[in-house]
């Protein structure tokens, strides 16, 4: 089964012919979606949203909904789900946004799925040659998906998430960690003067 079988799969929007150049052509303000709002991991992370100011009214498709897959269309080409509260974000041109039928898969495992190696390692084969490696949805549409029972997706998407938790807790703790050292360092430096 393709990627393309199972999914609607269209680029983001081209921000320079929608941005607006001069104060006085703004007809909207949109939250915009940027690669520094997402980890290596695919996860969104706490930087906030940049505002685009556009000439006109976009279209909705340009926009993320909950349960929409994201690609990025350059290396290294991480996939990340929309939840709630990324709704309603404006999507640049260098993300896919890739629309799962909830019928045979769920979107959260389509994104841990397509940030496996060995899809990298496929999109990399189709990217050789070019200076500035990125990919298109043509490429996209023919990443063969194995149809998995959806308890299983359903079960491996909660081990996911607890993976994820126990990932975050532990850079959290690295970093109280280091904060300690820091201190106690600092604080023997100060007893030796």
């Amino acid at each position: 089964m393709l990627l393309g079988d199972i999914a609607e799969i269209k680029t983001g929007l081209v921000l320079s012919r929608k941005k607006a150049t001069i104060e006085f052509n703004v007809e909207a303000t949109y939250k915009l979606l940027t690669l520094k709002n997402i980890d290596e991991y695919g996860s969104f992370n706490d930087e906030p949203f940049e505002e685009f100011q556009s000439s006109e009214d976009l279209e909705e498709r340009y926009f993320t909904n909950e349960g929409d897959v994201l690609m990025r269309l350059s290396y290294p080409n991480t996939s990340i789900c929309v939840g709630k509260k990324q709704s309603g974000l404006l999507v640049p041109s260098y993300f896919a946004i890739i629309k799962v039928d909830h019928n045979q898969f769920l979107p959260e495992f389509i994104a841990w799925y397509l940030n496996l190696d060995t899809v990298k390692k496929e999109l990399e084969r189709s990217q050789a040659g070019t200076r500035i490696p990125s990919t298109n949805t043509n490429v996209l549409k023919t990443i063969s998906v194995s149809p998995i029972a959806l308890h299983k997706q359903q079960t491996l998407t909660a081990l996911l998430k607890l993976h994820n938790k126990e990932k975050e807790l532990y850079e959290k703790l690295i970093k109280e960690k280091d904060q300690l050292f820091k201190a106690l360092s600092q604080k023997i430096i100060q007893k030796s003067f």
